[in-house]
């Protein structure tokens, strides 16, 4: 029969974090708040300590485990797939703009999943890159390019 355990670190990782949500809300009500349509210095803070709030509250709650649940093993193919996309995208964006860069981006987060076939990677991609230069550019006409100097377009 399983146990449920108390996991004393995760607890004290929920309790700072309340703490910490607590403390900064508390501090951002020196500040105005405003509305959620005109957001005053303070508003934005304050949303922030909310969330931090909430998340200690989850980490808090999660404290209490079942005992004999195995660990699963560590997605290493995620880690150095999924975590290098978006510095990859950040460094090459300007270089070789908007849609190469993402379009590259996509295809390297994509091989993350051992289930992924090329053919679908490449069509994942070119469907996020298509969707996000729509919704970019044509749909809230965000100034960048989208082929850059490196590609002499």
């Amino acid at each position: 029969m399983k146990s449920i355990s108390f996991d004393a670190t995760e607890a004290i990782c929920g309790a700072f974090f309340i703490l910490l949500g607590i403390f900064f809300a508390w501090q951002s009500y020196g500040l105005e708040l405003g509305t959620a349509f005109r957001m005053g210095p303070g508003y934005f803070p304050l949303v922030l300590s909310l969330i931090l709030v909430g998340l200690g509250t989850l980490i808090l709650v999660r404290a209490g485990k079942v005992q004999g649940e195995p660990m699963g093993p560590i997605a290493w193919r995620g880690i150095f797939l999924i975590l290098p996309a978006p510095i990859f995208f950040g460094m090459t964006v300007r270089g070789l703009g908007f849609v190469p860069a993402l379009f590259l981006s996509a295809l390297i987060a994509s091989f993350a999943s051992h289930k992924m076939k090329p053919l679908m990677a490449v069509l994942l991609s070119v469907g996020i890159t298509i969707f996000s230069v729509a919704v970019f550019d044509y749909g809230l006409g965000l100034p960048f390019q989208r082929f850059g100097p490196w590609l002499n377009f």
